[in-house]
């Protein structure tokens, strides 16, 4: 017999007929409810009980919903807590989001979806356990670290959309996993999808499928990203880079919850929780008319910003020991050692490609040292790279000034392209190229 306590279910709402029918929707699920008519009832019951879960109406006699969310993030932040809006209040819903609300509800309340929330928020990990497993994924003590784990704590328990902005190589996809795998949707999938790299007359197909004979080359149906992330996250990366013409679908999946597929009738519902990021200033590319402000403010719900390599200096040790124990370990050979004059030409360097570029570094020099020794000429940081750490070139080493040219131009390429794992189109805009000056570039070196 299981005698383990029932969860607890706060409902805060004034009007009687909303409250019977989340009690009696809830009571189904087996969940205790308990319920307030005003913020002064829901604070009071707040102060005597212990809840796992707070459903909250905006307008209530006394305040807000909104006044309710910040008291208990004030209070008791890892409870979860969703807000019921009127239907079509979207900014309010996301100032609620901003406000550390876990989700929301439109009235009329749909009971699938109620029932769908309410699981999803209390599948999330009780308090004490996120930070600890972000720390052992996420190294680095700096304080920017600290800052960026501690945000992630919080935005694990929520599902707001999230922009995480932050340079080439800085490590957004981690970020984006780690928000996945430390929220209630960690048993789903998390799709992660390169936007720049996706050619555009491929891009319905990829994001929403495509029925058999929809158009040459459809053998068969074949569903999207957005129905394989269902239930799950979907990652966008770069994307900035996604035309304008595919924003507009974008932003109506987001908004409906819905997809077509290409050549398809009907609309197949998808939930999905969405995370954006790009190496691109987001307000910028608005300001410049590339990118949609209304998909803008659906994306960038909350912001959170990677810090670069070179914001958190102190960690390049931690950060190398742990890249020369996994390589030991993938290669099967002894650990590298890092000669001291090594060490302090990391911490000297640029680290244009931050922490990607960290990596490539470490095991091009894990490769040519001897001895099982890097000193600092194993790593070849002023290797194409004169302008980051100031280095002169040596005239008598060059016997021709053309070869010499191509050569160091040969080096910055391949480096943007190891940056942007080869993406030519982010890689191109890393060296402020445009992709024909690009493409012409890698076919007069060889490279294409």
């Amino acid at each position: 017999m299981n005698t383990s306590p029932r969860q607890k279910i706060l409902i805060v709402d004034d009007e009687p007929d909303i409250r019977e029918l989340l009690e009696i929707t809830l009571g189904r699920m087996k969940l205790e409810t308990f319920s307030a008519r005003n913020l002064g009832e829901a604070q009071a019951l707040l102060q005597r009980e212990h809840f796992d879960l707070c459903l909250t109406d905006m307008r209530l006699p006394d305040g807000t919903g909104l006044e309710l969310v910040q008291h208990i993030q004030q209070r008791a932040p890892h409870l979860p807590v969703a807000m019921i809006t009127a239907y079509g209040s979207l900014e309010t819903a996301i100032n609620a989001l901003k406000a550390g609300a876990f989700d929301f509800l439109t009235k009329p309340v749909e009971l699938p979806r109620l029932r769908e929330l309410v699981s999803s928020a209390l599948r999330l990990p009780t308090a004490g356990g996120l930070s600890t497993a972000i720390e052992r994924r996420l190294l680095g003590d700096s304080p920017p670290m600290a800052n960026l784990r501690k945000q992630i704590d919080k935005l694990a328990r929520s599902q707001a959309p999230v922009y995480i902005s932050g340079e080439s190589g800085s490590g957004k996809e981690l970020v984006a996993r780690l928000i996945h795998e430390q929220g209630p949707r960690a048993s789903q999938p998390f799709v992660p999808v390169n936007c720049g790299a996706i050619p555009s007359e491929l891009m319905e197909s990829e994001f929403f499928g495509h029925r058999k004979g929809s158009f040459t080359g459809a053998v068969e149906d074949k569903p999207g990203l957005f129905q394989a992330a269902h239930g799950g996250t979907l990652f966008l990366d770069e994307v900035a880079d996604l035309p304008l013409s595919m924003q507009v679908k974008l932003l109506r999946a987001i908004q409906e919850k819905a997809v077509r597929s290409v050549g398809g009738q009907q609309e197949t519902v998808v939930d999905v929780r969405i995370l954006c990021a790009t190496h691109k200033d987001l307000e910028a590319e608005v300001s410049a008319e590339r990118f949609r402000q209304d998909l803008y403010y659906r994306l960038n719900v909350i912001e959170l910003r990677v810090p670069s390599l070179r914001e958190r200096r102190d960690d390049i040790e931690a950060l190398a020991m742990h890249v020369l124990k996994r390589l030991a370990k993938d290669t099967g050979q002894p650990e590298a050692r890092l000669h001291s004059q090594a060490l302090e030409a990391l911490k000297n360097y640029r680290f244009p490609g931050n922490v990607r570029e960290l990596e490539n570094v470490l095991e091009r020099a894990h490769t040519l040292c001897e001895n099982r020794t890097i000193e600092a000429q194993d790593l070849r940081l002023s290797e194409g790279n004169c302008t980051a750490d100031g280095a002169m070139a040596d005239l008598t080493q060059i016997d021709n000034l053309e070869d010499y040219l191509e050569s160091v131009e040969r080096k910055l390429i391949l480096q943007a392209l190891e940056e942007t794992r080869w993406n030519r189109t982010a890689a191109a805009q890393r060296l402020s190229l445009s992709f024909r000056s690009m493409r012409y570039r890698l076919k007069k070196l060889g490279l294409d």
